[in-house]
């Protein structure tokens, strides 16, 4: 299924099961998954037309009467539009606002660099007390979500809307604070996040037939990011390559550059390079941005070779 449907199926899940959990969209229960829910919960499932700020100023008002609200918009608009109401309505009143952001990024394709939300990670990283969280595949989401439902404060999560391959067994254990190492190695430490990640370890594979040994780890929490893992690593192999669906500037690269500042391990980085988005599907946009397999091969070796 698409990821969006994952994340349909398990919210419906949640509002089965509390009948606090109810959800906010601003005229996009389609393109999000969750149109149905509206049928099943007519009680607890608002349309609030295109008008985000209000969507989410409706949400810390619920929240404030013990409400668990889950808001959804693409993710320019879950972030971008929104950045006054998450900041003040939501993380400085400590509300307990759930926040999904659709086709973060270059999966916005058709939509163009209007809907890319190059730099949603580093607008809301910038906001006190707001949780990152960026799946990687049906599985992890499907482990996440309750968690996040039960955790107690505004989280963001960047959702993948397509199909996404899986990465991880169906016995995993997620932890929301806790990165996963996927891959071990000695050489370089792969640090990524969101749907780069089986790109990240085809590269790792393909490198290892070189003889390059990659460590590759998966952020799925931005911030507070796992600054024990990431630093644990990094020291281990001297040094550093993060990928992401996001500018360079802002997002992982910038949260990882933070947790090794005292340490004086190199960093360089897969993301988009300081620009907008444009027009194109994914393929397209993936080679024109460098967010594939070929330039995670090609930066690990210019990181190695840096060293």
């Amino acid at each position: 299924m698409e990821m969006r449907a994952y994340y349909a199926e398990c919210l419906g899940e949640l509002m089965e099961k509390d009948r606090h959990v109810c959800l906010l969209d601003a005229d996009l229960g389609k393109a999000s998954g969750t149109l149905g829910l509206r049928s099943r919960f007519p009680d607890r499932v608002f349309d609030c037309g295109i008008a985000e700020q209000n969507m989410a100023s409706i949400a810390a008002g619920l929240s404030s009467y013990g409400f668990k609200p889950w808001i959804e918009s693409f993710a320019p608009f879950a972030t971008r539009r929104i950045c006054d109401q998450i900041a003040i309505s939501v993380a400085y009143a400590e509300q307990n606002v759930k926040i999904v952001g659709t086709d973060p990024g270059i999966a916005a394709e058709l939509n163009g660099g209007t809907h890319m939300s190059i730099e949603d990670i580093g607008v809301i990283r910038s906001i006190p007390g707001v949780v990152i969280f960026e799946p990687v595949d049906s599985v992890q989401l499907r482990a996440a979500m309750p968690v996040i439902n039960d955790y107690r404060g505004c989280v963001y999560v960047r959702l993948f809307r397509k199909e996404l391959p899986d990465v991880f067994p169906e016995d995993y254990s997620f932890d929301l604070f806790k990165a996963d190492v996927m891959r071990k190695g000695k050489d370089l430490t792969v640090l990524v996040t969101g749907f780069l990640t089986k790109d990240a370890l085809d590269a790792a594979e393909e490198l290892a037939e070189e003889g390059i040994d990659c460590e590759v780890i998966n952020v799925h929490t931005i911030k507070p990011i796992d600054s024990e893992t990431v630093r644990a690593s990094a020291k281990k192999t001297g040094t550093v390559l993060t990928v992401e669906n996001h500018n360079v500037i802002g997002g992982l690269r910038s949260a990882v550059l933070e947790a090794l500042a005292t340490d004086r391990i190199p960093v360089f980085g897969v993301g988009v390079e300081d620009r907008f988005g444009e027009v194109g599907k994914l393929p397209y946009l993936r080679e024109a941005l460098g967010l594939n397999k070929e330039n995670i091969i090609k930066k690990a070796k210019l990181a190695l070779s840096a060293r």
